[in-house]
């Protein structure tokens, strides 16, 4: 992955003006650069401090790796340790007289390397785990919270299956993170391990890191291609699919009476299979090199002792330095292979997280860290002053200089055919939406965008298509009040202004009873 310079200026969270330069929407790194960017400053100190703890892990392999040749030496020579004026100072210093008396404590010291090695692992995966899931979530409410606080305006202009589905990829940068994380932590201890490998046998270990990159480097290339193909069609295809299952379900009734089940199954087929397919390759893909490349180890372990056999020194004195390769080797080759299946998993989601970047540059109204202003007066009239508006540049003019007036406490209706601008121009009353020229004016008061929100406290909708949550009546009367704050003697004024009370306290659990999904 390249990483070319970037310039950032002043790049806030909250939707504060920022400026950058743009780069392709496929280069990975820079993907990622911004999805770091939205991480809470807590997050980023925690990514740092895991950092530290993935090098301590590593570094307890490397001692484990390394305490493996005086262990395999005091099996096969202790005599020879003796020879080390730092053991003879510990033997001396414990009362060791004797080879054989070297063997327990060796053991021991081994074994106790191994167990706080494996100790160190399973920290970090924890570690690794648990910051990876928060930080997924953390952008995902980041992203629903930036589309719910767009203008309506902006909603009824996409679909809503794809805002569904967007969100639902922020959640791949989960597996991204965490891959990040797998990748970081591999190339940390391939890093210390060859290290290590290069003290021991500079020659062994620069054959076999030579053998590894070149392999891994040729599996890169040839799979790049592939893993673009199948992310682009995951990121499609999920889409799709609940689009899919919102069209088939939103309209059930239809689809019962009309018995057009099997279209919209074959609907659903032929989104599902492909991205399933393309899901399955990709952990082919990521998966596919280990199994070559542990009998490539095998291999290479095996050529390397067959080597040794022919040296002056002879078995007995290459079998500790054959040893520490097996262990290093043990632990090099599960590394490449997960900083392997770490790249072939970010780059299986790069169009995913394109995706879900877009929802997170969505930027978030200047209002939204004030407190609610206090409802606007309304004494006299509502005005639309000349008033015109259509959806878009080049869409066609709904509302071509609409003037009327309404006094205080007249009912009025709007009536015409379909398409005419009735429910347009309700909304342009609500403040849902902006004339594009003319003016509405509550008291001879030009309502905008400072107005909106205190006009807006005064207002009741009751849609034309009925919205129901799965909840109770009463957090359904006082829908987007938090059940702890819902006042019940409001929440009854209401329900008998709507002559719907005697149905609800009819009910065994009355404003309490769950009324169900769509009521």
């Amino acid at each position: 992955m390249e990483l070319c310079s970037l310039v950032f200026h002043d790049f806030s969270l909250m939707g504060k003006k920022r400026k950058r330069h743009r780069r392709k929407s496929d280069d990975l790194a820079y993907i990622i650069w911004c999805l770091w960017l939205y991480l809470s400053p807590l997050r980023k100190q925690q990514f740092f401090l895991l950092t530290g703890l993935m090098i301590s892990s590593s570094l307890l392999d490397i001692v484990t790796l390394s305490a493996i040749i005086p262990f395999l030496q005091v099996l096969t020579e202790p005599e020879q340790l003796f020879s080390y004026s730092f053991v003879g100072s510990v033997t001396q210093a414990l009362g060791i007289t004797s080879a054989d008396q070297l063997i327990l404590p060796m053991t021991l010291l081994f074994a106790l390397c191994a167990v706080i090695s494996a100790i160190g692992r399973l920290l970090l995966l924890w570690c690794n785990t648990q910051l990876s899931y928060a930080a997924g979530a953390d952008l995902s409410i980041e992203a629903y919270q930036r589309t719910l606080y767009q203008p309506y305006q902006a909603h009824v202009a996409r679909n809503s299956s794809e805002v569904i589905a967007g969100i639902s990829k922020v959640g791949s940068a989960v597996n991204v993170f965490y891959s990040l994380l797998t990748f970081l932590s591999a190339f940390i201890l391939i890093v210390l391990v060859l290290i290590t490998l290069v003290v021991i046998n500079p020659w062994v270990a620069c054959f076999a890191l030579l053998v590894f990159a070149t392999s891994y480097m040729l599996v890169t290339k040839f799979s790049r291609q592939q893993l673009n193909r199948n992310s682009r069609r995951i990121a499609r295809e999920s889409t799709q699919v609940i689009k899919a299952l919102q069209e088939g379900l939103g309209g059930i009734r239809d689809v019962l009476l009309d018995n057009s089940q099997s279209m919209y199954c074959d609907i659903y087929r032929k989104s599902d299979l492909p991205l399933r397919y393309a899901s399955g390759r990709n952990i082919f893909i990521a998966g596919s090199p280990a199994p070559v490349m542990e009998a490539l180890g095998i291999v290479i372990i095996t050529l390397i002792a067959y080597g040794l056999t022919y040296t002056s020194n002879g078995v007995s004195n290459a079998l500790p330095v054959l040893g520490a390769l097996a262990l290093g080797a043990k632990r090099l080759l599960p590394a490449l292979h997960q900083a392997y299946a770490a790249w072939a998993s970010i780059s299986g989601s790069k169009a995913s997280l394109v995706d879900a970047l877009k929802l997170l540059e969505q930027p978030l109204p200047n209002w939204i860290s004030q407190a609610a202003p206090l409802p606007l007066k309304f004494e006299s009239s509502i005005c639309f002053e000349k008033v015109s508006f259509r959806y878009g540049n080049s869409g066609p003019m709904l509302l071509n200089e609409l003037s009327f007036t309404v006094n205080k406490g007249m009912r009025v209706a709007f009536v015409g055919s379909t398409g005419s601008g009735k429910s347009t121009t309700l909304d342009l009353l609500m403040g849902l939406l902006s004339p594009i020229s003319g003016n509405i004016l509550v008291d001879n008061q030009v309502i905008d965008e400072r107005q909106m929100r205190a006009w807006q406290r005064n207002i009741s909708h009751v849609p034309q298509s009925i919205f129901l949550t799965d909840a109770t009546f009463a957090e359904n009367i006082a829908l987007g009040v938090a059940v702890d704050e819902i006042d019940l003697r409001q929440v009854q004024l209401a329900a008998r202004q709507a002559r719907i009370a005697d149905f609800i306290e009819s009910q065994s659990n009355g404003y309490s009873t769950l009324i169900g999904e769509r009521g």
